[in-house]
């Protein structure tokens, strides 16, 4: 019987955070979980892909969106379960034995969110999106997502859009969506560097304009401007 998991991680010139979210995997392999790893490029032009090639892993390649990677990783995948992770996500050991146990219970899984910085401020951001997630189902794609194929499948999958498309499949998945006790360790990297009361009120006020009805287009110009 093969493994039940692809892994599936959306690249664009990664290199600097891939090596860690890989190691990561490790225990995976170990406890017979993971099938295969499949990196969804959105044109890298740094050592991603030389990674990639060391892992042993699929890469599928198209245009930058993360919602476009996201669901050509899917189309790829073979396994029972996809799991979606950033690349500078870094799952917190013993993720594997959390998962073996809702393996027998098809639906949607997402991870604890935890900073890889100290302070109180990480605390505070991570508190809130953990609080999110459980009030009103809205985890984050940093949070990493355990998806059943069957359930992903009959929700449609992730959009094609470059900004949200993990609010977007959250909601459609809403009433299935459940937390892991396990954590997904994220880089704190743009948020000391932009600050982190600002980072969380543009990622606040971003949410709230999709809420209404902004095109996500527009968003994700803005996002990145």
């Amino acid at each position: 019987m093969r493994a039940p998991i692809s892994i599936i991680i959306p690249t664009l010139d990664a290199e600097q955070a891939l090596p860690a979210c890989l190691g990561a995997l490790g225990e995976g392999l170990s406890a017979g979980v993971i099938r295969e790893l499949i990196l969804s490029d959105g044109g890298s032009t740094d050592g991603t892909l030389a990674i990639a090639a060391s892992a042993g892993a699929e890469v599928v390649r198209g245009g930058a969106s993360r919602g476009g990677q996201l669901a050509r990783g899917a189309a790829a995948a073979g396994g029972d379960w996809l799991l979606f992770l950033h690349a500078d996500t870094v799952l917190d050991a013993g993720w594997s034995t959390a998962v073996r146990a809702c393996l027998d219970r098809p639906g949607a899984y997402h991870f604890r969110l935890r900073f890889d910085a100290p302070g109180v401020a990480p605390r505070i951001v991570a508190g809130w999106a953990n609080l999110r997630s459980r009030l009103f189902a809205l985890p984050y794609g940093d949070q990493g997502l355990l998806i059943h194929r069957r359930v992903y499948d009959a929700i449609g999958g992730f959009p094609d859009i470059p900004l949200m498309e993990d609010v977007a499949l959250a909601r459609r998945a809403r009433g299935q969506l459940r937390a892991l006790r396990v954590d997904a360790i994220t880089s704190a990297e743009k948020y000391e560097r932009q600050g982190w009361l600002r980072r969380g009120g543009r990622n606040l006020l971003t949410l709230l304009r999709y809420f209404m009805g902004v095109n996500p287009e527009r968003l994700a110009r803005r996002y990145r401007a």
